[in-house]
């Protein structure tokens, strides 16, 4: 079966930085876009990044732009989201998720896969 496996998080100071990692498997994952969704504690989960199935589409939301970068290795099935300059803000379970070939979506619902989540906390 499908598994998206987030890993990377966890507590840093305000300025740090983190990388996470998903790798996946069960799945084609050239033919997939993979995004990186967030949700903060009393919040509804919020889209982060995406890179579309062909890799050359890549969208963030605004408040990561210039701070955050989505890669991803198709001979590691592993979609990466490289944080930097991290803020109190960020702090957050990150999920990644896999979208049949999707061009770049921040729609939750185009998502067919889904990991578990990774805790991310950023101190002040």
């Amino acid at each position: 079966q499908v598994q998206l496996v987030e890993s990377g998080g966890g507590l840093v100071q305000a300025g740090g930085s983190l990388r996470l990692s998903c790798a996946a498997s069960g799945l084609t994952f050239s033919n997939y876009a993979m995004g990186w969704f967030r949700q903060a504690p009393g919040k509804e989960r919020e889209f982060v990044a995406v890179i579309s199935w062909y890799g050359s589409s890549i969208y963030y939301t605004t408040s990561v732009k210039g701070r955050f970068t989505i890669s991803r290795d198709i001979a590691k099935n592993t979609v990466y989201l490289q944080m930097n300059s991290l803020k109190p803000e960020d702090t957050a379970v990150y999920y990644c998720a896999a979208d049949y070939r999707g061009t770049g979506t921040s729609v939750e619902n185009e998502y067919d896969y889904w990991g578990q989540g990774t805790q991310v906390t950023v101190s002040s």
